[in-house]
């Protein structure tokens, strides 16, 4: 595995080592002991797939303490813009995003530490999204923020995104009370 320290400390792009040959491709998305010597030492406690077609955007979520999710997140088919925004309130990238393509050539993975919100828009139909999470889900403890916060700033590239809810009603990042 090779890694990538992001402009925002702790948050890491990982390129595993793909083999590839005439039969397909091996590689492992994850490997405890490999990320342990990158210092990634979660106990990763359940994994979650999404399913989307092209313009869907999700996020930009999290779950707040005791309960906040440490992820490594990855496309296993299609592909995604992938967000990361910067929540911890003494941070001093706090506010700040990164974003990146993640896709099923690519076979990149994103780490990112608790105290980020979490979203990524498809570029694709049926695209498939695997997040791995430190901890289980809690409903009481979900939380998001605006994905088009004009205060953050990412360039979704994107006019009507398909959205639920939950992302529809977030909260923009001057009335949120950081819990990290």
């Amino acid at each position: 595995m090779e890694t990538v320290q992001t402009k925002i400390k702790g948050l890491l792009v990982i390129q595993p080592k793909v083999f590839q040959d005439d039969r397909g491709y091996f590689f492992e998305p994850y490997n405890k002991n490999g990320l342990a010597k990158l210092g990634i030492h979660d106990d990763f406690s359940q994994d979650n797939q999404s399913m989307s077609q092209k313009g869907v955007l999700r996020g930009l979520h999290f779950q707040n303490p005791p309960f906040a999710q440490s992820k490594l997140v990855r496309v296993i088919k299609g592909a995604v813009w992938d967000v990361a925004v910067d929540i911890r309130k003494n941070s001093p990238t706090y506010g700040e995003y990164y974003g990146l393509e993640l896709n099923e050539t690519n076979k990149t993975i994103l780490y990112i530490p608790v105290g980020f919100a979490h979203g990524f828009k498809t570029l694709e139909d049926n695209t498939i999204f695997l997040y791995k999470c430190s901890a289980l889900y809690n409903k009481e403890s979900e939380d998001s923020i605006f994905w088009n916060d004009p205060d953050i700033g990412i360039p979704w590239d994107i006019k009507d995104p398909i959205l639920s809810d939950k992302d529809k009603n977030a909260k923009l990042l001057k009335d949120f009370q950081s819990k990290f």
